[in-house]
């Protein structure tokens, strides 16, 4: 298949600059695959389409404040992304400039905080050595900015609503955006319906930022993210399927993550490593039943996971649906989409 097999029209004002507030009250396109029904609802109504003993697979990665404004040694602006932790005090970024981010130039970031060079990597990023003093995280904390996708113009008055409410373990470099619907009580009417919520890891890296530019899609590498599934989240997902009962994604990472351990049964092992899958139709998906996401970018690795889940053609039906006669808002701080 081709990349712009997977494009659609969207108008600039549909893309959503601010979260919508209170959380819950953005806006949910349900779409049934049996029946090939569009519904129009408020998202809090998702509570109607979840049924006692349901599992609902929640990614508890936390968002750092990557994005880092550097001085060079002459006192040049720079700028960069941290995507992945590589040792203690070593990171790959994004940078820009690129031509300032040569092996063994130096930068600092603030009276606390600089950096040096280490090396390039192959596909571009750059690998930093950190020196500071005490626990980077807190470093960090006072130190960077929420890095906010390119097509968000607008400053985010409270950084936490670029978090889930249920985040617990730091590490990445974008939100798994699907999450931010969810409030604290909509989470406890949730689990009082009976319906079992499961946590999974995986930290969100480059492949969020990085488009698909080869022609074919099957041309295309994905970037390694860190994921971990526990012994307890296995087993509850293993004993829902036993039992004939939906395991439902919140977001493609938890997807990407439940898909990377699933067996040919459907059967999930715990265990944490790198995965660099690749979702693209045609796919058969091993565990996941439902699938609740957001809307995501034209030619995205996220539209193609989508469209395996859903077929390509019904997928960009949905989203001419969503552009023409329902209002949506689109991308990150945008309203979703419950595929059952």
């Amino acid at each position: 298949m081709k990349t712009s097999d997977f494009f659609y029209d969207l108008p600039e004002e549909l893309i959503a600059q601010t979260p919508a507030e209170p959380r819950d009250s953005s806006r949910l396109l349900v779409y049934h695959r049996d029946t090939k029904e569009i519904e129009h609802r408020i998202f809090r109504d998702i509570l109607e389409y979840l049924r006692a003993g349901d599992v609902l697979v929640v990614n508890r990665t936390k968002v750092l404040p990557a994005r880092l404004y550097v001085r060079t040694e002459h006192g040049g602006a720079a700028e960069l992304l941290l995507l992945k932790r590589r040792a203690l005090d070593e990171w790959e970024a994004l940078v820009r400039p690129g031509r300032k981010f040569k092996p063994g130039a130096r930068f600092t970031v603030n009276e606390e905080l600089s950096l040096e060079v280490l090396s390039v990597t192959p596909s571009g990023e750059r690998v930093v050595k950190f020196f500071y003093e005490g626990a980077f995280e807190d470093v960090l904390s006072r130190a960077g900015s929420m890095p906010l996708p390119p097509y968000i113009r607008e400053k985010l008055s409270d950084p936490d609503r670029y978090q889930t409410v249920y985040c617990r373990e730091s590490g990445s470099a974008a939100a798994p955006t699907a999450g931010l619907h969810f409030t604290r009580e909509l989470m406890e009417r949730i689990a009082a319906k009976g319906v079992e919520i499961v946590e999974v890891l995986l930290h969100v890296g480059l492949g969020t930022f990085r488009p698909v530019k080869e022609e074919n899609i099957e041309a295309h590498e994905m970037h390694s993210e860190w994921y971990e599934v526990s012994e307890a989240a296995a087993q509850s997902i293993n004993r829902a399927k036993r039992e004939g009962r939906r395991v439902i994604c919140v977001g493609t990472t938890s997807v990407r993550t439940l898909e990377t351990v699933a067996d040919e049964n459907g059967f999930v092992h715990a265990g944490s490593g790198e995965t660099n899958i690749f979702i693209y139709p045609p796919y058969r998906f091993r565990c996941t039943d439902a699938l609740i996401t957001n809307f995501h970018l034209p030619g995205s690795t996220l539209l193609m996971l989508v469209s395996a889940f859903c077929s390509r053609e019904e997928v960009l039906r949905v989203y001419e649906t969503a552009v023409r006669d329902g209002g949506y808002r689109f991308f990150s701080f945008g309203d979703a989409c419950l595929f059952l």
